[in-house]
């Protein structure tokens, strides 16, 4: 007989724990592998498919279709909003909130000669923010469209001012009946801080030259200055003149007539009796009103085939028409490099829709190494920031134009202070009539907080090898002589800031001293004052930058932009092919809070690149009206 097993030994405690843990982590990798497997495949396989079918959209702009513009948030020269954010606002069905202003300039000029596109349909009441000069270069596109002899259609349920200024450029303006259009004029009121930073106990120095030098007036006021209110009020007095008159003239009204319905609305919408859309046809701001099934109803009616449902009337939407439209094929031609700068200036590298004095320095020096550069134009919608990063792009196009290529500045809605230091060393500088410009000063800040340390009971004491040593801690106060010191180095940047745009633009320092002071122009008043060379938008400054290149006719242009990473490319052509709209038909969407994760960190401005414990020197305008 033989001898029973010994009972199977136990295993200690902790050993069987480790054990336990071991097998879940085992199973549970499994089961990740095969999700991301099982998920891939299927991802592949439905992008397979809807590609298939996208690219059979793509193909079939169909003839006697209408080209609807529906541009949602802000118009912007760059997208600020990277590809993962873009792609994914896009398969959630939720559109990005910026519309890039050539993607919209090029469809409308491609869709003027595309016998396909029968006419423009526009509609501009989610467009948001957007400045002038950027609304007249599509207000233009829309009037060369026109002259093709194709007509443009706005429908709205409400208008503000500046969706009103491009609806303006549309034969008929449709308005919903219960809605209006509602312009106020500008202005410019801002938020200060002097009270709060007081009750904080922070005490900020500034420092500056230039009596209208007014950006950090908020940190050392608890009210507009004089000199700001005056130069504010000239700058905008022209603004609105301009907008007044191109309004006017487009819907064929009298400039004064037009003002005076304005200011006069709390009168004239009385006879009314509230009803916005009927006030507008009143004052010839409108030529009908008509419900969305009533303007899909005209559209049949003017000659415009039904889509497949036969619900709507045939149609192409913007990306989807971009999509669709042939690449350059002599893009390896020599032509014209275009670099936008876009955004606050601020020192290093920036991501697309903020200036980098090191990024788009870079992107100078790439276009200008690139043999196929023949001519620069830099596009500059930018209030200013930091003068080194300013002085580093400057530079970057002093050496262009010293290898023999020329550079033209295009300004788009606002290229003041920094960002007409950016500017001056061009050949030629073009601005739109309304630009905002000029702004030549320059102002230092620093903060100091001993008072905001003694209201919590901290007190900072010691010794220092010199009078100089820890002067700027800020933990203690300012010594005056320290701000004596940092005066100096203000008023030296200032007169480098006026001696360097008098060189450039071939004047005495004495007369652009007297233009500059921080002043604030409009493009059509800085032409008078001889600070931009022609008004024109990019169009006009492309032609001109290869005129002065010699380069003929059918020149290539082309953007130069940081490179993207082979994922991110793949995201832009998912984001913009028409497989995302085949995908978004069968109902297959992300939900729409997927799109919202990346805004949960909002973006600083001017302020995010400040450093503390050193002044802090800028070249920066705060001249946005609203």
């Amino acid at each position: 007989m033989t001898p029973p097993l010994p009972p199977p030994r136990r295993r200690n405690g902790f050993w069987a724990f480790l054990c336990v843990l071991g097998r879940g982590i085992n199973v549970i990798r499994l089961v990740v592998i095969n999700l991301v497997f099982f998920g891939v495949l299927f991802a592949l396989l439905l992008l397979l498919t809807a590609g298939v079918a996208g690219s059979r959209m793509e193909r079939a702009v169909q003839d006697n279709s209408v080209l609807v513009l529906k541009p949602r948030g802000q118009l912007v020269e760059q997208y600020s909003i990277d590809p993962l954010q873009r792609t994914l606002a896009g398969l959630s069905g939720d559109e990005p909130k910026q519309v890039q202003l050539r993607d919209m300039v090029d469809a409308i000029d491609a869709a003027a000669k595309d016998k396909r596109i029968s006419r423009i349909l526009l509609l501009p009441d989610e467009l948001q923010g957007g400045g002038f000069a950027a609304l007249r270069e599509v207000g233009a596109a829309l009037d060369r469209f026109r002259a093709a002899g194709k007509p443009v259609t706005a429908w709205a349920v409400n208008l503000d001012q500046g969706q009103y200024y491009l609806a303006a450029h549309a034969d008929r303006i449709l308005l919903d009946p219960q809605g209006g259009v509602m312009i106020t004029g500008l202005a410019n009121y801002r938020l200060f801080y002097k009270d709060l930073l007081d009750k904080l106990g922070v005490d900020v120095h500034l420092f500056r030259v230039g009596e209208f030098k007014s950006a950090a007036e908020p940190y050392i006021l608890d009210h507009a200055s004089n000199e700001a209110k005056e130069a504010d009020g000239y700058w905008m007095g022209g603004l609105w003149d301009s907008y007044l008159d191109e309004v006017a003239a487009l819907r064929k009204l009298d400039p004064s007539a037009l003002r005076a319905d304005i200011d006069n609305l709390p009168q004239t919408i009385a006879s009314t009796e509230g009803d916005l859309a009927q006030l507008a046809l009143n004052e010839h701001l409108a030529d009908g009103v008509a419900t969305r099934a009533e303007l899909i109803a005209m559209m049949r009616e003017a000659g415009v085939p039904a889509d497949k449902k036969g619900h709507n009337f045939r149609q192409v939407d913007l990306s989807r028409y971009i999509a669709s439209l042939p690449t350059d094929g002599n893009a390896f031609e020599p032509g014209v490099a275009i670099v936008v700068a876009e955004g606050e200036i601020a020192g290093g590298k920036q991501s697309p829709g903020s200036i980098g004095g090191e990024s788009t320095a870079a992107l100078i020096r790439s276009a200008r190494e690139d043999r196929k550069t023949k001519a620069l134009v830099l596009r500059v919608n930018s209030p200013g920031g930091e003068v080194y990063a300013a002085e580093q792009i400057r530079r970057e196009i002093a050496l262009t134009r010293a290898a023999g290529i020329p550079v033209v500045v295009s300004m788009g809605d606002v290229a003041a202070s920094g960002g007409y230091w950016i500017s001056m060393n061009a050949n030629r500088i073009f601005a739109e009539p309304n630009t905002i410009t000029g702004s030549i000063g320059i102002f230092g800040m620093y903060y100091s907080v001993p008072n905001t340390l003694a209201k919590l009971g901290i007190q900072s004491d010691g010794v220092g090898t010199g009078p100089m040593a820890g002067a700027f801690d800020i933990s203690r106060p300012l010594d005056p002589k320290v701000g004596t010191v940092i005066q100096a180095i203000i008023n030296k940047g200032y007169r480098d800031f006026v001696g360097n745009v008098a060189k450039a633009r071939g004047k005495s320092y004495e007369a652009i001293d007297a233009i500059a002071q921080g002043r604030v122009w409009t493009g059509k008043q800085a032409l008078e004052r001889g600070l931009v060379d022609q008004l024109g938008g990019l169009g006009a400054a492309v032609a001109d930058a290869a005129t002065l290149a010699k380069l003929g006719q059918g020149y290539p242009v082309r953007y130069v932009e940081t490179p993207l990473g082979g994922f991110q490319q793949f995201l832009i052509g998912l984001n913009h092919s028409a497989s995302v709209q085949v995908m978004q038909s069968w109902g297959i969407r992300l939900p729409t809070w997927v799109a919202q994760l990346p805004a949960l960190a909002p973006e600083l401005q001017l302020l995010r690149s400040a450093k503390a414990g050193t002044p802090n020197i800028y070249a920066d305008c705060l001249c946005t009206p609203r």
